[in-house]
């Protein structure tokens, strides 16, 4: 039997499921709540929680007998990623994303960033809004400034714009512009592993330079290298629209 983690923060909601309430007290992800409530960890109101069931604010949700108090609205930061950070949130790893960030509560990446790479990268408590962000068919866009070990034409930007061969499977087109006689700016919609660096690599280029300036609406604009803050409430306000949750309240 799992053991859970207690949260201690507060936030305002409506009645969600009982494996959607794990998540945001960013405790564990639905499926590793449905295994606790399948094996009868979870109790609502003293009572053994079954899959489905349904909680709000009045009702008492423990595990393993302990009590997880209703928490504040979740997390969202926003860090610029230094050059050989490693978007982990294993502690033994040097120079881990968590460790570097410091935070006082538990939060992990949304997403990956390669250790040789800079640039955004979001961190946050909600385990729900991590798939809604990165799954493909939502759309969401990833810019990002490249630069390539010798200077490219006209023929590798088009290339690069109507999708490239990696690992056997086509990448979807996508906005590239010239950024200078070696550097290019680039839009994606997808977020495939070292996407851009294999893409390049099959067009006979070798990425020296990778720096993510923005994801979604956010930016990285005003962050220092190695300087994270929590997202604004218009920022937070955008990104939860973005993927369809118009439920919490905060300031």
């Amino acid at each position: 039997m799992s053991s859970c983690t207690v949260a201690d923060e507060s936030f305002v909601t409506a009645f969600i499921r009982i494996n959607k309430f794990f998540t945001e007290q960013g405790i564990c992800s639905r499926r590793e709540a449905d295994r606790l409530i399948e094996s009868g960890a979870v109790t609502i109101n003293g009572r053994v929680a079954k899959l489905g069931d349904r909680v709000g604010r009045t009702d008492v949700i423990a595990c393993d007998g302990r009590v997880i108090p209703w928490g504040k609205a979740p997390v969202y930061i926003k860090y610029h990623k230094p050059v050989g950070v490693t978007t982990t949130s294993e502690p033994h790893v040097y120079r881990n994303i968590i460790a570097e960030i410091g935070y006082p509560e538990r939060i992990f990446p949304i997403g990956r960033l390669d250790k040789d790479s800079s640039g955004l990268i979001l961190l946050t408590n909600d385990g729900d809004i991590v798939n809604e962000i990165l799954r493909t068919e939502f759309g969401h866009e990833r810019e990002y400034l490249v630069e390539v070990d010798r200077p490219f034409d006209r023929w590798f930007l088009d290339q690069m714009a109507g999708g490239v061969e990696v690992l056997g499977k086509m990448t979807k087109p996508c906005r590239v512009s010239r950024a200078g006689l070696k550097r290019f700016r680039i839009i994606l919609t997808e977020g495939r592993n070292r996407q851009i660096r294999r893409m390049c690599s099959a067009l006979g280029y070798r990425v020296v330079g990778l720096h993510r300036l923005r994801i979604m609406h956010i930016t990285i604009d005003g962050l220092a290298v190695g300087e994270w803050r929590e997202l604004t409430h218009r920022e937070r306000g955008r990104l939860l629209e973005a993927v369809g949750r118009h439920e919490f309240l905060g300031s």
